[in-house]
């Protein structure tokens, strides 16, 4: 198999410049070289989503946390790293609620993801996904620092055009992942890693044989309460055989978000649910004495966003056109990646569709726009696979493609998948631990960054990435001298 090569990223995170002025989001660093897979400039768009979804249950947990208010930081880089206390190694419990849109944990009383936001760091407003925001390619990303492009999980389910072989979310073939995990990384270094569910980590790859005690393959059936009280008896073991990086999966609420879409009342019993999984885990560190040594990292993969059937592009209308076969569509929507016969020109194929956008004569063709991959923007960061099909079609949010009409799937419910530009794809980023300053809030950034900032907290050497080498230190605080 092919492996595609990357550099390591060693841009600078966001300035206060593009923090504080959101049309700056839209653009691409002026310094940005095609040859290397730079990471784009975050999205900053405005917060007045998050004050107009504020709800009076929201106010009432933030009042209830008054006796853990963050303190002002007036100046972060004078606090430094908190001693351990019990643990005699940092430990990072990384927590993945997939499909939690960024806002969700003002739905609810979250007391418990707003006990770890006000005594810990949070992106506000949100952590961005990379492109397709979508689970595999994303959750893979968080681990690995690599944009789909360089790890090699493009999609969900796409075919790989020189084999011919079908990647589905069952595929544990090596060949498949690229790059270096995290888990890979940690055991590279002589420690534990552990895994209770996380895309690509029941892959036997490098060094890492996903363990019995300390790797479990995925099923949807076990309980949460299950995976959170596994999780805890690791901190029963012998100080020196605690894994230093623990994962945990949460299906939740993205089950319920493509069901009913974002606001649909089992959104919000799906987010208590989740938020007491966290209690769960909170209360079981505290028992052990070891919550304030451990460094827990809440986040999401992606957002969600309704839609609905009179959304939908038919790729039946652009019969006049073009007829665009069922099996040259790898996948469908959000993100419609064709790949033609090699008789047919991709280029073509990419001006007949777009006549037949713009045209006026297909339903809701005006929100949709078709690319030779490497013609997509640069900020997108998905066009140097060749696992990536030459032709790639983006909708606009809310929107979907579906073949005909007679295939149309239910009215409404919820999707992602969509350009990672969209607030609504944006996810929750909390850290609370030692390196993390009480209450702070630092600008949204991609969750490349993550991979080196998980590396930088266990002080390991990590694997080159996309990420910047820098970044950790404008979130975490600095080690002791």
């Amino acid at each position: 198999m092919a492996s595609t090569s990357f550099s390591v990223q060693t841009s600078s995170p966001p300035t206060t410049e593009e923090a504080s002025n959101p049309s700056m989001a839209l653009l691409s660093s002026s310094d940005q070289s095609p040859s290397l897979p730079r990471r784009s400039s975050p999205f900053l768009f405005s917060t007045l989503l998050i004050t107009t979804c504020i709800s009076t249950a929201a106010a009432m947990a933030f009042a209830f946390l008054l006796f853990s208010s963050p303190t002002s930081i007036s100046n972060p880089s004078k606090l430094q790293v908190r001693p351990l206390t019990k643990l005699s190694h940092p430990v990072v419990l990384l927590i993945s609620l997939d499909g939690f849109r960024y806002g969700y944990q003002f739905k609810a009383q979250t007391l418990n993801i707003h006990r770890l936001i006000s005594n810990g760091t949070e992106a506000e407003p949100g952590l961005i996904p990379v492109f397709p925001s979508l689970t595999f390619p994303n959750h893979y990303s968080i681990v690995t620092g690599l944009y789909p492009a360089y790890h090699g999980i493009i999609n969900n389910h796409f075919t790989d055009p020189t084999s011919g072989e079908v990647f589905s979310m069952s595929s544990h073939e090596p060949t498949w992942w690229l790059g270096e995990p995290l888990w890979e990384t940690v055991v590279n270094h002589g420690l534990n890693a552990a895994t209770f569910f996380w895309p690509g980590s029941e892959v036997k790859k490098g060094s890492w044989f996903c363990p019995s005690e300390f790797c479990h393959h995925y099923n949807g059936s076990v309980p949460f309460e299950q995976r959170v009280d596994t999780i805890l008896n690791y901190f029963d073991l012998p100080n020196n055989q605690i894994p230093s990086l623990v994962t945990l999966y949460f299906e939740d609420p993205d089950h319920q978000g493509h069901q009913f879409g974002p606001d649909d009342p089992a959104i919000t019993e799906a987010i208590l649910h989740v938020d007491a999984m966290i209690g769960r885990l909170i209360a079981g560190l505290e028992k052990r004495g070891v919550f304030e040594d451990v460094t827990l990292i809440l986040l999401g993969d992606h957002g969600m966003v309704s839609n609905c059937d009179k959304k939908a592009i038919f790729l039946d209308d652009l019969a006049p056109w073009i007829d665009v076969h069922s099996d040259w569509i790898q996948s469908l929507s959000p993100l419609l990646a064709i790949a033609p016969p090699s008789e047919f020109s991709a280029a073509q194929v990419v001006k007949k569709i777009n006549e037949a956008l713009s045209s006026g004569r297909v339903n809701n063709g005006e929100h949709m726009k078709m690319y030779l991959k490497e013609d997509l923007p640069e900020r997108l960061h998905y066009s140097e696979s060749y696992r990536i099909p030459a032709i790639i079609g983006i909708v606009d949010e809310g929107y979907k493609v579906e073949m005909n009409r007679k295939q149309s799937g239910k009215d409404c419910g919820g999707a992602h998948g969509y350009d990672n530009a969209y607030f609504s794809m944006r996810t929750i980023f909390v850290g609370h631990g030692p390196r993390f300053a009480k209450g702070r809030k630092v600008p949204a950034f991609e969750n490349v960054e993550i991979y080196n900032l998980i590396t930088s907290i266990l002080n390991l050497e990590g694997a080159p990435n996309n990420g910047s080498l820098t970044f950790p230190d404008s979130v975490l605080l600095p080690c002791s001298a």
